[in-house]
C-alpha cells in the first residue's frame, strides 16, 4: 500500500479512468489551464489535450447541461463545480434532467456522468460557501451521491462513480484534501451504497461519512488513548 493524499488520490483516479477509457473527459471551470482551484486536476490538460479537458465559462446551469447531453450520447464526462454551494445555479439540469432521463425515456437512455464538488465549513470561506447540500441531493430520485472520507475511499469511489451508467454527485470536503492515508495497490472500486465498518466496538453505535467519519476516527484515538474506551468496556 502507498500513503497518499485525498488530493492526490482524486487526480491519479482520475488519470487512470482517462487512459482506460477515451470517453472520458473533463468538463469545468478553470479545470484546464488554471489546473483546477483545488490542483485535482494539474497536469491533465497537458497529458490530454483540450478535447478531453475542457476549460468552460462561469456559467454552472451551461456546462453541466452540456455533459448532461454528452453522457446521453455515449461520452463520459466528469464535471467540477467549484463548490457544491454552486450546483444550486445548474440544479435544473442536476434534478430536472441529469436524475430523470433515464425514468422518463423508459431506459432508453442513461446518464453515466459524474459531478465532482468540494463542500463543508471551517475553512473561513464565508456562509455562501461552507454549505453541505448533499443531504438533499441524495434525496433526488435517479441521482446516486457518495462522499468519501479517506483517500482509499477516495479512489474506490471515484472509480465507480466514473464506471456507474447513472449520475453520481462525488462530494469532497474540503478540509480532507491535504489529509493523507493508505490506498490498496492496484485497481479497485469501492461499492456505492455500502457502509463500510472502519472500527468494531462493542457499546457505541456512530454513523458519519466524509469528514465526520474522520473526526468520529480521532475522538475514538484519544478516548482510547485516555483510556475511556478501556472503561467503557468493562
Amino acid at each position: 500500500m502507498a500513503a497518499v493524499t485525498y488530493r492526490q488520490a482524486l487526480h491519479d483516479t482520475l488519470r487512470a479512468e482517462m487512459l482506460r477509457d477515451e470517453n472520458v473527459l473533463l468538463i469545468g471551470e478553470e479545470i484546464g489551464v488554471f489546473e483546477g482551484s483545488y490542483k485535482i486536476t494539474a497536469g491533465l490538460l497537458a497529458e490530454f489535450g483540450p478535447r478531453r479537458v475542457r476549460d468552460t465559462p462561469i456559467c454552472e446551469e451551461g456546462f453541466v447541461g452540456a455533459a448532461v447531453g454528452a453522457a446521453m450520447l455515449g461520452l463520459r464526462p466528469v464535471v467540477e463545480i467549484m463548490t457544491i454551494n454552486f450546483s444550486l445555479l445548474a440544479i435544473d439540469q442536476i434534478v430536472n434532467h441529469a436524475a430523470k432521463m433515464h425514468a422518463m425515456f423508459g431506459g432508453q437512455v442513461t446518464v453515466p456522468m459524474v459531478i465532482r464538488t468540494p463542500g463543508g465549513g471551517g475553512q473561513q470561506l464565508a456562509a455562501t460557501h461552507s454549505q453541505n447540500l448533499e443531504v438533499y441531493y441524495a434525496h433526488v430520485p435517479g441521482l446516486k451521491v457518495v462522499a468519501p472520507a479517506t483517500p482509499a475511499d477516495a479512489k474506490g469511489l471515484l472509480t465507480a462513480a466514473i464506471r456507474d451508467d447513472d449520475p453520481v454527485l462525488v462530494l469532497e470536503n474540503l478540509a480532507l484534501y491535504n489529509t493523507k492515508g493508505e490506498i490498496p495497490d492496484g485497481e479497485y472500486t469501492t461499492p456505492i451504497g455500502t457502509a463500510a465498518v472502519v472500527r468494531t466496538g462493542s457499546d457505541v453505535t456512530v454513523v458519519a461519512y466524509s469528514r465526520g467519519t474522520v473526526v468520529a476516527l480521532e475522538v475514538a484515538r484519544r478516548l482510547e488513548a485516555d483510556g475511556v474506551l478501556e472503561l467503557l468496556s468493562q
